[in-house]
């Protein structure tokens, strides 16, 4: 039986969709699901052990099992600072340093961005460090939480998936 994943652009539409939702409830939507995150001071600490990723190009040979060690200090309601290191796509480890920005919610999801910046990719800069916006969305509850990426592919030098990263609340 195939498995079907949505396209990348269908899955950034989508999330462009909901965002003009929850800024624009009167005109965009009835009975907007969606609510903007007030800001507030937060200080929380949790840990990963890297990711698990969902890849568009299934034929491809790449490493779904994306483990590594990661880092988040979530220092309001909707930012968080994130750097870690994983075993990426291509098999090579890479490093990661970014900030998520969610003002969004649904329900208990935060909707939202993650950007920074990515090495160890060899197609990529040669392996050296390059820019990455990604939509994403976590949720959290207690001391457990998930963040699910939607990665968008470039050319023949990065490749599209769905990533899913569990973590963990050291601290509150």
């Amino acid at each position: 039986m195939p498995v079907f994943f949505p396209r990348p652009s269908a899955i950034v539409a989508t999330m462009a969709a909901m965002a003009v939702c929850a800024v624009m409830p009167s005109v965009a939507c009835a009975d907007n699901p969606f609510n903007t995150i007030d800001s507030a001071p937060l200080s929380e600490l949790w840990i990963n052990p890297g990711f698990y990723s969902f890849h568009f190009d299934r034929d491809k040979g790449l490493n779904n099992n994306n483990y590594g060690l990661g880092a988040e200090y979530r220092f309001s309601t909707v930012m968080s600072a994130t750097a870690g290191r994983f075993y990426n796509s291509d098999r090579r480890y890479s490093n990661y340093a970014g900030m998520y920005w969610q003002p969004v919610a649904l329900g208990p999801l935060r909707l939202g961005v993650v950007a920074g910046a990515f090495d160890g990719y060899p197609r990529a800069h040669n392996g050296g460090w390059f820019p990455a916006v990604i939509p994403t969305i976590s949720y959290e509850y207690q001391r457990v939480g998930a963040n699910i990426a939607v990665i968008p592919g470039y050319k023949d030098r990065l490749y599209g998936a769905i990533s899913v990263q569990l973590k963990f609340r050291m601290s509150n």
